[in-house]
């Protein structure tokens, strides 16, 4: 049982239900400055609430650090050093600034430890059943291109999705940003891994309420020879298009039906996988601590085996190069403030009906 303390209540509570719902993890302590909130989380879960690391026990082994880093304008990446020096090893929450994560790796060696930045996104289950697929075109053809929508806040993790897709980051590209008067997203064409990219971006905040008012978490499309795969929204489904394509005649007309056809005779669009979409409550509850849980074991495979800790931190570094450079492009985001979104009702759409 591998034991883990969790330093920040805010995001932290789904690292917190992540580490409380595995079998192989125990939560030994919540790491806070001591709100309310904080004593209020570890009387929740029965565990210690700690000041500092230097008050965290020798027989942790993990640290989650869910603190903002300094590319944020937060003591994260501090805290983080103080658990690797200490030879505990850290998950630290992302985003987190290039030069901090060289920093962290260099302490990471010194301490003999294993550090990883979790971007999350890319180990939820309806995003690994996407890259899976993906995986299956790359390996019998081309990816043509990949046309990817998010909003600012989770830019970075789509960079790491999309450096999977492709197969490695390198050689990355990002062209010149284009702003449209009243439109919500920025455009780029980028290249990522050799792939012609086209990404649009919401860079837009609300000051005062930033985790809310995301048009989209992602929305990406791979096209290659054989048809478009789509993961319609970070939290699924994955859909597959194939190619419509119909042979023609003597005459040069399409042929639409009979020998020939039988490319023609499967479904234009198909689920991937047999998990439904949840609700948003099933999302925070499971999805998200599920992919925590997959951090954490991918974290503890890197303390066991040292070999793969150069090649995670490299991929971590080229993350965050990639994200600078795309976020230097498109500027500051836009401060925003837009009333609360008024929900439509799901009846209203399936019993809406086209014209007579």
């Amino acid at each position: 049982m591998t034991r883990v303390v969790v330093a920040g209540t805010s995001f932290g509570r789904i690292y917190l239900e992540a580490v409380v719902g595995a079998p192989d993890f125990t939560l030994a302590g919540v790491l806070a400055r001591g709100s309310d909130h904080s004593r209020a989380c570890a009387v929740r879960y029965d565990v210690p609430l700690f000041g500092s690391a230097e008050e965290v026990p020798d027989d942790v082994e993990i640290a989650c650090v869910v603190v903002r880093s300094g590319a944020l304008g937060g003591p994260g990446t501090g805290l983080a050093q103080a658990f690797l020096r200490r030879g505990v090893h850290v998950l630290q929450e992302h985003p987190v600034h290039a030069d901090e994560i060289a920093a962290n790796l260099r302490v990471a060696r010194a301490g003999d430890a294993a550090y990883a930045v979790n971007t999350l996104y890319p180990n939820l289950r309806p995003v690994r059943r996407f890259l899976a697929a993906v995986g299956v075109l790359r390996s019998r053809q081309r990816l043509d291109f990949i046309d990817a929508a998010c909003n600012s806040q989770v830019a970075y993790p789509l960079l790491d999705v999309l450096g999977r897709m492709t197969g490695g980051l390198r050689p990355w590209t990002f062209g010149d940003v284009h702003v449209a008067r009243r439109q919500p997203f920025v455009s780029l064409h980028a290249e990522v891994g050799g792939v012609p990219v086209t990404v649009r971006v919401q860079n837009q905040v609300h000051p005062g309420d930033p985790d809310n008012h995301s048009h989209l978490f992602h929305r990406i499309s791979v096209g290659c020879e054989g048809g478009v795969l789509t993961l319609a929204d970070t939290h699924g489904p994955v859909l597959w298009n194939p190619r419509l394509h119909s042979p023609r005649d003597e005459t040069g007309r399409l042929v639409m039906a009979g020998p020939g056809t039988e490319r023609l005779d499967v479904p234009s669009t198909v689920v991937v996988g047999d998990e439904p979409p949840g609700t948003y409550h099933q999302v925070f509850a499971d999805l998200w601590p599920d992919a925590v849980a997959r951090s954490l074991r991918n974290l503890r495979q890197d303390a066991t085996e040292p070999g793969r800790r150069m090649a995670e931190g490299q991929w971590a570094l080229g993350v965050s190069r990639m994200w600078s450079d795309l976020t230097a492009r498109i500027g500051l985001p836009e401060l925003v403030e837009p009333p609360e979104p008024e929900p439509i009702p799901l009846a209203d759409l399936l019993g809406s009906k086209g014209p007579a």
